[in-house]
């Protein structure tokens, strides 16, 4: 936190979580007030999380300008459109609503991408696992506290004071991004490269680099585990602990203290441990508390869910810190966007087909499936490869330069 760009950084992050975290939950009661439709209520959900699916075609507009004043003006651009919801006050208008959340979605991938391009530029690389795992703290702690602002102003004022809260984080953020200091190269002209090429030299970078391909294809199968242990949570907390539903909010608030607690220890661990072994220790960690869930004992939930929140963050902590090192600056926008779909749509899609399962197949087996799908994936990245991951010291001796050689 000494360093200048981390702080504004994390505080834009910070800001920018605590908008978008109330912002989600109060989408979803505003649309279920005035439709009374359990359906479009979800849907406001799918359209935050759908242009997540074209994560490589967006992640591109990040790698055809400069990162930082790319995340001003998004920022910007979202607090001056999220105003428009003060319309949203009838059925007849709800369409509206819709319409900016996909946008909202859309500038998510982009910034994000943005973001871990930046990172590269802004942050030392010594201090991006702690970022990264800081950065991942900021959202965690914003998921637990901003919905129940978000759930009080909509209950006090309505919904559009939680689209006006969620505009003024957004012009904060701006203001944070604009006091970082950093030197951007202009990005090369790629004017006779086709678009789809463009898309692709991403998508082709991920696949060939062999410890980028194993941290996330370890992260994308765990997200994936993930889903499935989502989708069993209200089956877990019925038939095995024999509670209310409403003793889930105590499950997930358990796993969100594991996962600051996981942020705040992954720089630290990350120096000191190969991001293979980070990754493989972490995700068997999740797996042993997914298992766990298995045995019907209000204690014991609460232990594997601080595992779970524990190990959980592993995964994508190590893939994007690689991601960043790994990747060059011209590639990073795609790259990054390119991860972060491979690593968060598996836990839509395995969350949608643990719930068409559970009524077909017991909790108890779909959950230990899953812990044992995710140990698999551990022990894979760890013995994928024999190479270390972390890069060594680079060698700081500059060679002697000619006149010529240094002019040039």
């Amino acid at each position: 936190m000494r360093d200048r760009n981390v702080g504004f950084y994390l505080t834009g992050v910070v800001v920018s979580g605590f908008g978008s975290s109330a912002m989600s939950l109060a989408a979803g009661v505003w649309a279920k007030s005035i439709t009374g439709s359990d359906s479009l209520a979800a849907l406001t959900t799918f359209c935050v999380w759908a242009p997540m699916l074209f994560g490589p075609i967006i992640g591109t507009i990040a790698d055809r300008v400069r990162r930082r004043p790319l995340l001003i003006w998004s920022n910007l651009a979202m607090a001056a459109l999220l105003p428009c919801l003060v319309l949203v006050d009838s059925e007849d208008r709800i369409w509206l609503l819709f319409a900016v959340l996909i946008i909202y979605g859309t500038s998510t991938v982009l910034m994000d991408a943005a973001e871990a391009a930046l990172v590269a530029a802004a942050v030392p690389e010594e201090l991006r696992g702690d970022f990264n795992g800081l950065r991942l703290t900021a959202n965690e702690g914003m998921k637990l506290l901003a919905p129940l602002l978000g759930a009080g102003l909509y209950l006090r004022f309505g919904g559009p004071s939680v689209a006006l809260l969620d505009a003024a984080t957004f012009v904060l953020a701006a203001a944070a991004f604009t006091l970082i200091r950093v030197r951007e190269v202009p990005p090369a002209r790629t004017a006779r490269q086709p678009w789809t090429a463009q898309v692709s030299e991403g998508v082709r970078f991920l696949r060939t680099h062999p410890t980028l391909r194993r941290l996330v294809l370890t992260g994308a199968v765990t997200m994936g585990m993930a889903g499935v242990n989502g989708a069993s949570v209200y089956a877990i907390v019925d038939s095995g602990l024999h509670r209310t539903p409403a003793f889930v909010g105590v499950l997930y608030a358990a796993q969100g203290v594991g996962s600051v607690l996981s942020g705040l220890l992954a720089g630290a661990l990350l120096r000191r441990l190969p991001e293979r072994v980070f990754t493989a220790a972490g995700v068997l960690l999740f797996a042993l508390g997914v298992a766990l869930r298995a045995v019907p004992s209000t204690p014991v939930a609460l232990v594997a869910s601080a595992m779970i929140g524990l190990g959980l963050p592993c995964a994508l902590i190590a893939a994007m810190t690689a991601v960043q090192r790994e990747t060059p600056s011209e590639l990073l926008g795609r790259v990054a966007a390119t991860a972060n779909t491979l690593l968060l749509a598996p836990n839509a899609v395995f969350l949608a087909l643990g719930a068409a399962l559970l009524p077909l197949v017991d909790h108890r087996i779909l959950i230990v499936t899953a812990a044992a799908v995710a140990a698999c994936a551990a022990l894979g990245c760890l013995t994928g490869g024999g190479t270390e991951d972390r890069p060594q010291t680079p060698d700081t001796t500059e060679p002697t330069k000619t006149p010529t050689e240094d002019r040039t």
